[in-house]
């Protein structure tokens, strides 16, 4: 008699397998990828600031991705759109009190702008599935934008739209667009969290085979190492 064993990662339940992820990275263009950079990094940052808050699944990886990009001053992980003050982690997970996990971004518009970071969002995840990624499943996980204002409404309607047209998705783009009113920081134990532990399984597995694609097609925004 033989045994199927299906082995699912998620956030909450993460499962060690066996076996070795081996991951390759490279570039044909390391001068040009660099020059690239250093041109961005130069670029004068006036000293305006703004913020854009996003929800794509679990806010770990998010947050390690935005985090990145040359611009962004901060990334972090919380809370938003729920009906509860100051929601615990263990709340906002057992899907009771209406929050979705977001990523809160302050950023340089002079340095990245708006449409850029919802360019990234919309490749970071599946946006037409609804309230889940993967195997993360219940409303926390949902995609949604929470704009600050009505240029951000505008552009995030705009990327929605085109998101519509992605051939790589073969349903409907399911992200919600909500005024933003209020975001509660997380925990501190979920700042900067994947960089801080690449080895745990749901980072290894789940994680890092998306910062890779990000990496790759994002080159040209990243910060200088």
């Amino acid at each position: 008699m033989y045994t199927k064993v299906i082995i699912r990662l998620t956030k909450s339940a993460c499962i060690f397998t066996l076996g070795l992820w081996m991951v390759a990275c490279g570039t044909n263009n390391a001068q040009s990828t660099a020059q690239l950079k250093s041109e961005k990094t130069m670029r004068m940052d006036n000293g305006q600031r703004d913020t854009a808050t996003f929800g794509a699944g679990c806010f770990w990886c998010i947050e390690a991705a935005f985090m990145q990009l040359n611009g962004v001053i901060e990334a972090k992980s919380g809370y938003s759109g729920g009906f509860i003050k100051n929601p615990s982690y263990k709340e906002v997970c057992n899907g009771t009190t209406g929050h979705a996990e977001v990523v809160n971004i302050v950023f340089a518009p002079s340095v990245i702008g708006y449409d850029q970071l919802l360019e990234v969002l919309f490749s970071l995840h599946d946006p037409t599935q609804l309230n889940r990624q993967g195997n993360d499943v219940g409303t926390q996980y949902r995609s949604v934008v929470f704009y600050h204002n009505e240029e951000q409404k505008t552009m995030a309607a705009k990327a929605i739209e085109a998101a519509n047209t992605v051939p790589e998705w073969t349903g409907k783009v399911v992200t919600e667009l909500v005024a933003f009113e209020v975001f509660y920081p997380a925990e501190a134990y979920h700042d900067n969290y994947y960089n801080l532990n690449k080895e745990q399984s749901y980072c290894s597995y789940v994680i890092r085979p998306k910062m890779d694609k990000f990496q790759k097609k994002f080159h040209q925004l990243l910060k200088e190492e």
